[in-house]
C-alpha cells in the first residue's frame, strides 16, 4: 500500500465520519425540538388540567358548604368563603361547628360528583377550643369510590400549612397535586452524551485502525527493502562464481596456471561468502527466545575485543582507519556465551566499518559499575537519525537508503546483537548524530 493510497483511505474515513456526525447532528437537533415542543404542550396541558381541578374543586367545595348551611338554617352569603391556598390547598369558612365525619361524606360524595379522582385529606378549625380536627387520608380506590387510610400520620402533610387563629373553618389538602410541571431538563436526557460517547468510540476505532496501516506500510517497506538488499547481496557472489567458472571453461591456462588458482581463490571466496549469508539469514531468522540456548562459562571481554582489533585491522582496514582500546576497566571478565558474544562484537565493529563515509575510527571503551561492565563502541560514521534509532533493533530493519546498495546486509544484526544482550540479562543503548558518529552502549551483568 502506497503513501498515495493511505491518505485516500484518510480522507475517506474523516469524510465519512463527519459525515455521519453531521447527519446524527441534524438528526439530534430536530429531537431535541420536538421534545421542547411536546414539554412545551404538555405543561400547557398540565397548567389547563390544573385550573380545571381547581375549578372542580371550587364547585365542589361550594357545594359542600352550601349543604352545611342549609343544615344549619344560615342563608348568609358565602362570597369568598372558599379560598384556594395554593395549588393543592383549599380552605373554607363555616359558622358554626362541624362534624369530621359528616363533613367527609359530603367531600366524599361531591368530590365524586364533580369527577375528583384524587386522594386528599381535610382538617377542622374549632376557634371556640382552639383545636384542629385531622381527617384520615381519604385514598381514591377507583370502584369503591374513595377509602379512609388509617395508619397513616395525617398531621405530617400539613407541617407547612399556616392555621388561622380566628373563626371556624376546614382545609382541604391533595397531596398528588404539588403542582409542579414537567421539567424539559430532567424529562429529557440531552442526546449530546450519547453522541459524544459514539463519537469518541468511532474516533478511537479510526485512530487504531489508520495507526494499523501504517504499521503495516512500515512493515512492507521493511520487507521490501529487505528483498532487495538481499537479492543484492546473493547475486553479486553468483554473478562473480558464474563469471569466474565460465572464464576457466573458455580459456585455456595451461601457459599459465597461476590464473587458474586466482580464478579458483576467487570462486572459492564467494562461494563462502554466499554461504555465509544464506546461513546468516538462516540463523538468525530462527532465533527465538523462547528456544534460544546460552552456555555461558567465564570469558575475558578485553582478550576478546583485542583479538578483534587484530582481525579488524588485518581484514577490513585495508584501505586505512584505526581502532583505538581504551580499556578502563580493572577486570573484563564476565558470565556470558562466547560465541554469541563475540559475534556481537563483531557485528558492531562491522557496522562502524561499514556505515563510514570517511576513513573509519572506531575507539572501543570499557568500565564498571557496581553490578556489571559497560562496554562501549563509538565510531566516526555517518550516523543515524532521531526517528531511525528506535526501530535499528527491530528485525529485516534498515536505514532507507532509496534504491542505493552501497553497503551490504540484511537488517538482522543489531536485532541479533539486541537478543543476545537481553538473553544476558543486559542493557543496550545508542547515541548517534547524523555525520557525527555512533555509540553503542552495553551494560553486561558480572
Amino acid at each position: 500500500m502506497n503513501r498515495r493510497t493511505i491518505n485516500a483511505v484518510v480522507i475517506l474515513g474523516i469524510l465519512s465520519l463527519a459525515s455521519i456526525l453531521v447527519v446524527q447532528m441534524v438528526w439530534i437537533r430536530k429531537t431535541i425540538n420536538m421534545q421542547e415542543t411536546n414539554i412545551a404542550i404538555q405543561d400547557k396541558e398540565d397548567s389547563l388540567n390544573l385550573e380545571q381541578f381547581s375549578e372542580q374543586v371550587h364547585v365542589a367545595l361550594r357545594n359542600v358548604l352550601d349543604e352545611i348551611s342549609v343544615q344549619k338554617a344560615d342563608s348568609s352569603d358565602h362570597y369568598g368563603a372558599v379560598k384556594q391556598i395554593r395549588t393543592n390547598s383549599f380552605t373554607v369558612d363555616i359558622n358554626e361547628e362541624l362534624h369530621p365525619f359528616y363533613l367527609e361524606t359530603l367531600l366524599k360524595r361531591e368530590f365524586y360528583d364533580q369527577h375528583i379522582n384524587q386522594d386528599f385529606q381535610y382538617g377542622i378549625y374549632d376557634c371556640f377550643t382552639d383545636s384542629i380536627v385531622f381527617g384520615n387520608l381519604i385514598k381514591y380506590t377507583g370502584d369503591s369510590l374513595f377509602a379512609s387510610i388509617t395508619d397513616t400520620l395525617p398531621e405530617a402533610t400539613y407541617a407547612n400549612l399556616k392555621w388561622k387563629t380566628d373563626g371556624h373553618y376546614f382545609t382541604v389538602f391533595f397531596p398528588g397535586m404539588d403542582g409542579k410541571s414537567i421539567d424539559s431538563e430532567k424529562a429529557f436526557i440531552s442526546p449530546w452524551i450519547y453522541v459524544s460517547i459514539i463519537a469518541l468510540l468511532v474516533l478511537v476505532f479510526f485512530g487504531y485502525s489508520l495507526s494499523i496501516i501504517i504499521r503495516q506500510k512500515k512493515l512492507s517497506e521493511i520487507k521490501t527493502d529487505f528483498i532487495n538488499n538481499m537479492t543484492h547481496e546473493l547475486k553479486t557472489p553468483i554473478s562473480t562464481i558464474g563469471l569466474s567458472s565460465e572464464m576457466l571453461l573458455r580459456t585455456d591456462f595451461t601457459d599459465d596456471p597461476e590464473k587458474i588458482k586466482r580464478y579458483a581463490g576467487i570462486i572459492y571466496k564467494e562461494n563462502k561468502r554466499l554461504e555465509n549469508q544464506v546461513e546468516r539469514v538462516l540463523n538468525v531468522a530462527k532465533l527465538d527466545k523462547e528456544h534460544l540456548t546460552l552456555s555461558k562459562e567465564k570469558l575475558d571481554l578485553h582478550e576478546l575485543l583485542e583479538e578483534a582489533k587484530e582481525n579488524f585491522e588485518f581484514n577490513q582496514l585495508e584501505q586505512g582507519g584505526k581502532i583505538v582500546l581504551e580499556l578502563s576497566a580493572n577486570s573484563g571478565e564476565i558470565i556470558a556465551d562466547p560465541v554469541h558474544i563475540t559475534n556481537v562484537v563483531y557485528n558492531l565493529l562491522d557496522n562502524a566499518v561499514k556505515y563510514c563515509d570517511k576513513t573509519p575510527e572506531v575507539v572501543l571503551r570499557t568500565r564498571e559499575d557496581k553490578k556489571g561492565l559497560i562496554f562501549e563502541i563509538s565510531d566516526n560514521g555517518i550516523g543515524i537519525r532521531r526517528e531511525d534509532q528506535k526501530m535499528i533493533f527491530d528485525k529485516f530493519y534498515r536505514v532507507p537508503t532509496g534504491n542505493l546498495h552501497n553497503v551490504k546486509g540484511f537488517g538482522l544484526g543489531l536485532y541479533y546483537v539486541k537478543l543476545i544482550v537481553d538473553e544476558h540479562g543486559g542493557k543496550l543503548d545508542v547515541k548517534s548524530s547524523p555525520g557525527k558518529g555512533t555509540t553503542f552502549t552495553l551494560w553486561l551483568p558480572r
